[in-house]
């Protein structure tokens, strides 16, 4: 899906709990809320379940909403185009590092969080001091995905990877198209000890035959069809594809990264749009809006570890504790993005 889509409303049918904010409650809010001037409120988005989620919301509360979907990288860098002249009112992607340096260059509204829903300890985690993004969900970076009829016994650990045994045998995305995956590199940077420790090792990574793809989807299609035998992408596309190709199983080396599913909302527009984005995510943390997040793209971006308090994490998600995974500072490695997306590609991808 990609371009601006007026969203109509649809037939879907908004779903509550008993815990939070319910769809009616909701759709009150925001009517009382705003005698202001309603305007279009436009959704920069690279969730799978974006479209459902902005057509509940249209039809919950009645404001306009406009979605453009593109991949993470893509939408950065339409973001950064854009400058002081923004298109957009509320992004919605994989990944805080992008969010951490969008909020240092002051193009984020800081001090928002919704009020329709209770974070759990493990979304506390990932909320910014200064409260410039919201996390919605949790998913994993770097997850290994490989073929048990081919290999019986995956790697453990990152260093593996550049041993005889994998080679021209390991494929990822590339980071500077897909947004997750820049979380990936930072991460096995991090634990390695640093930016040039992390170039080291990618290093040795291309020269033992690492195929980088452009996303998630391209990468998984090598894997099945035996272009390589290992695939490094986020655990949330490993599992969907693990649903519907059984024999593909998901690894997690030790360590993985954490990656929050994000909502900026931008400080450069209106007022008016501003306080539409907050209804935004205000109907995301309601049981409305987490019933879409979770049906809404049921073998992709739905299989997320929930954060708010009275969600439940599809069957198909392994429990969390059984993950090693590792929290990385996104204002230490946001701002890296650019160059590391750089080096990446001219002595990864082009090397």
């Amino acid at each position: 899906m990609a371009g601006v889509m007026a969203v109509s409303g649809g037939a879907l049918a908004a779903c509550s709990s008993g815990h939070g904010t319910t769809a009616g409650q909701a759709a009150a809010q925001t009517k009382a809320a705003g005698q202001a001037k309603t305007v279009p409120l436009v959704v920069y988005a690279a969730e799978g379940y974006d479209q459902a989620e902005v057509t509940a919301f249209q039809k919950a509360t009645g404001i306009p909403t406009k979605l453009v979907d593109h991949s993470t990288g893509t939408l950065l860098t339409k973001i950064q185009a854009e400058g002081n002249h923004p298109q957009w009112g509320l992004l919605w992607t994989d990944g805080d590092a992008a969010y951490a340096a969008l909020d240092q260059q002051h193009m984020l509204v800081r001090g928002f969080e919704p009020t329709t829903g209770t974070l759990t300890s493990l979304g506390e985690k990932v909320v910014p001091k200064d409260k410039s993004y919201i996390p919605t969900g949790l998913t994993v970076a770097g997850a290994i995905i490989y073929n048990s009829s081919v290999v019986q016994h995956p790697p453990t650990s990152w260093t593996q990877l550049t041993s005889p045994q994998w080679k021209g045998a390991v494929g990822m995305n590339n980071p500077a198209i897909s947004g997750p995956t820049y979380n990936v590199v930072a991460g096995i940077m991090h634990q390695l000890g640093g930016v040039s420790q992390g170039e080291a090792f990618f290093k040795q990574l291309a020269g033992n035959g690492l195929h980088v793809y452009t996303t998630n989807k391209v990468t998984l299609t090598a894997l099945l069809q035996g272009q390589i035998k290992l695939a490094i992408v986020q655990n949330s596309a490993g599992i969907g594809f693990e649903y519907k190709y059984p024999q593909l199983k998901v690894a997690y080396p030790k360590f993985v990264t954490d990656l929050p599913s994000v909502i900026g909302i931008d400080a450069k527009v209106s007022k008016a749009e501003q306080a539409e984005a907050k209804r935004f995510a205000d109907f995301v943390y309601s049981p409305a809006g987490q019933q879409v997040m979770l049906s809404g793209d049921p073998h992709g971006d739905s299989l997320f570890f929930p954060i708010i308090k009275g969600t439940s994490q599809h069957k198909l998600v392994p429990a969390l504790s059984t993950i090693p995974i590792q929290f990385i500072d996104p204002y230490t490695w946001g701002p890296r993005e650019g160059t590391v997306n750089q080096w990446f590609t001219a002595n990864v991808v082009n090397g």
